[in-house]
C-alpha cells in the first residue's frame, strides 16, 4: 500500500494558486489563439471573394490577349495566388507556385469558396465566373491563410507576461495567508500542548481568539470546553472535599468506638482468664467450655478492634513504623509456635524453613504481617498444611506462606487486598472482616516491599513478602525499587 504524500499547508496553498492560474493563463491564450484564427481565416475569405469578384468583372471586359499581363499584376500586386480556368478545369491563366490538378480545380469551382490547400500552405478561395459571353470561364483566387495567425506570438507573450505578474501577486497572498493560517495553528496548538503539559491546571486556559475563521471557531470551542472543564473540576473539588470531610469523621467515629470498645472489652478477656486459671476455686466442665467461649469469642472481637484501628491509622495518616535492622526469622517462628495450637485443632501440619534473612523494618508491623498471612492460611485450610518459609533474596528478606487451601480465583487476585472485600470461600463460610490482607498489603508498601499472590483452586494459595535490607535513599535521589523475583517449583515445595 502506497503512502500518500502530505505536503505543509505553508506549500500547498501558494502552489494550488500557481497551478490553477497557470492553467487560467493557458486557456485564455488558447481561446484567444483560436479567436485570431477565426478571424484570419473570415478576412483571407473576403479578400478571396473581394479579388475574384473585381478581377473577374476586369478580365470580361479585357481582351483575350492581354487577360495574362492583368492577372500577373493583379497577383503581383495583391499578393494573392490567380488562376483563370474553364469550367472543365483546364487552365487559360496562371499565376500561383503551383495549379491544383484539374479534377482538384473543378471541385473548387463546384465549391465556389472555402478551404483549398496549396504549396505554400492553407488558404481561403473563391470562385467568380466571368461575365457573358466569357460565362465559360472563372477566376480562381487564392489568398493564405496561416496555421499560426498573425500577432500569435504577440498575444501569448501578453497573456503569458501579464499571467505571470497576476500569478506572483495571487502566491504571494495565498503564502501571507497561509503564514498567517499556520502561525495561528501552531499559537493554538502551543496552547493545547501548554494546557496539556504534566503540572499544568487541569481544567485548562483560555486560548485568547485571533482570527474570526474556521481557527477562531476552533479555538471558541475549545474555550467552551475549557469553561466545562473548569466547571467540572469545580464539582470534582466540592465532591472531593466533602468525601474527604465524611471519611475523616467515619475514622475519626471508628477510632474513637473501637477504644471505647477495647476498655470493657479487656475487662471481660481479663476476667475469664482470672476464672479460667481458677484461683478462685475449681470449674465445671460445663463452666470452662462457656468460659471458653467467652475467651475465644472475646479475642476474635479484640482482634476485629484491633484491624479497624489499624486500617483507621493507616488512612489518617497517623501510623508510624519505628524501622530498624531486624532478622524475620525468628519472628516468623514466634508467629508460626503461636498459630500451632490453632492448626493442631484443625489437624494440620504448620512449620517454619529457611533461615536468617535481614530486612530494615518495623519488627511489631512485620510480625502483624506474618500473622495476618498465617492466620489467614490456617483459617481457610481445612487439611493438608501451612509452610512457612523465610529466605534472604535481592538485598532484602522473602517471606513466603504456602497453604493446601481451597485457592483464590484469578479474578479474585487482586480484589482481596480491597478492604472489607473477601473472597468466595471467606464469604460462604461467614468468617473475618476483609480487612487483614488490605492492611497486610499497606503495611508491606510502607516498608518500600512488595507482596505477590499466585494461587490455584482446589490445590492452595502462595502469598509471597519481599522487604527491603536497607534504609530509604535520600529525598533528593528517587527511591530504589526492589523487584520481586521470579518463583520457580522448588519454593512451592509440596503446597501448590
Amino acid at each position: 500500500m502506497k503512502r500518500r504524500i502530505k505536503l505543509p499547508f505553508l506549500v500547498l496553498a501558494p502552489a494550488v494558486v500557481v497551478l490553477v492560474g497557470t492553467a487560467t493563463a493557458a486557456s485564455i491564450a488558447a481561446l484567444g489563439t483560436a479567436h485570431l484564427r477565426a478571424q484570419s481565416d473570415a478576412s483571407a475569405q473576403l479578400r478571396s471573394r473581394v479579388l475574384s469578384e473585381t478581377l473577374a468583372a476586369r478580365l470580361s471586359a479585357t481582351p483575350e490577349e492581354d487577360r495574362q499581363p492583368l492577372v500577373e499584376r493583379a497577383a503581383d500586386r495583391s499578393g494573392a495566388e490567380l488562376i483563370l480556368v474553364q469550367q472543365d478545369g483546364a487552365i487559360v491563366a496562371d499565376v500561383s507556385s503551383g495549379a491544383p490538378q484539374q479534377k482538384e480545380l473543378v471541385d473548387l469551382l463546384v465549391r465556389v469558396e472555402g478551404e483549398a490547400r496549396t504549396e505554400l500552405g492553407p488558404a481561403r478561395f473563391t470562385a467568380t465566373p466571368l461575365a457573358s459571353p466569357n460565362q465559360n470561364l472563372s477566376l480562381i483566387a487564392l489568398v493564405a491563410a496561416p496555421e499560426t495567425p498573425f500577432a500569435t506570438g504577440s498575444l501569448v507573450a501578453s497573456v503569458a507576461a501579464l499571467a505571470a505578474l497576476l500569478v506572483s501577486a495571487a502566491a504571494l497572498v495565498a503564502l501571507a495567508l497561509a503564514r498567517d493560517v499556520k502561525s495561528d495553528v501552531r499559537f493554538v496548538m502551543n496552547r493545547i500542548v501548554e494546557v496539556a503539559a504534566e503540572g499544568a491546571d487541569p481544567a485548562g486556559k483560555h486560548i485568547p481568539v485571533r482570527s474570526v475563521d474556521q481557527i477562531g471557531v476552533l479555538t471558541s470551542a475549545f474555550n467552551v470546553l475549557v469553561d466545562r472543564f473548569m466547571a467540572a473540576e469545580n464539582a470534582y473539588r466540592h465532591d472531593l472535599m466533602g468525601a474527604l470531610a465524611y471519611d475523616r469523621d467515619r475514622s475519626a467515629f471508628l477510632a474513637a468506638l473501637s477504644h471505647e470498645l477495647r476498655t470493657p472489652l479487656n475487662a471481660i478477656l481479663g476476667f475469664a482468664d482470672v476464672l479460667l486459671s481458677e484461683v478462685d476455686g475449681p470449674l465445671t466442665e460445663d463452666a470452662r467450655e462457656n468460659l471458653e467461649q467467652v475467651r475465644n469469642s472475646g479475642g476474635h472481637l479484640r482482634a476485629l478492634i484491633d484491624d479497624i484501628l489499624d486500617l483507621s491509622a493507616l488512612e489518617s495518616g497517623e501510623l508510624r513504623l519505628d524501622c530498624r535492622t531486624v532478622d524475620v526469622y525468628p519472628i516468623a517462628v514466634e508467629v508460626v509456635r503461636e498459630a500451632e495450637v490453632t492448626a493442631k485443632s484443625k489437624s494440620l501440619d504448620i512449620h517454619v524453613a529457611g533461615g536468617a534473612a535481614t530486612a530494615f523494618a518495623d519488627p511489631r508491623r512485620v510480625r502483624q504481617i506474618i500473622g495476618n498471612l498465617v492466620g489467614n492460611a490456617v483459617k481457610f485450610t481445612d487439611k493438608g498444611s501451612v509452610h512457612v518459609r523465610v529466605d534472604p533474596r535481592d538485598g532484602g528478606a522473602s517471606i513466603s506462606v504456602i497453604d493446601t487451601g481451597p485457592g483464590i480465583a484469578p479474578s479474585e487476585h487482586e480484589a482481596i487486598f480491597q478492604e472489607y472485600w473477601q473472597s468466595r470461600d471467606a464469604r460462604r463460610r461467614r468468617v473475618g472482616t476483609g480487612l487483614g490482607l488490605a492492611i497486610t498489603r499497606r503495611l508491606v508498601q510502607m516498608h518500600r516491599g512488595f507482596i505477590d499472590l499466585q494461587s490455584q483452586l482446589g490445590k492452595g494459595s502462595m502469598f509471597r513478602v519481599v522487604l527491603p535490607s536497607q534504609p530509604p535513599p535520600p529525598p533528593s535521589r528517587p527511591m530504589d525499587s526492589v523487584r520481586l523475583p521470579a518463583i520457580s517449583e522448588s519454593d512451592l515445595g509440596d503446597g501448590l
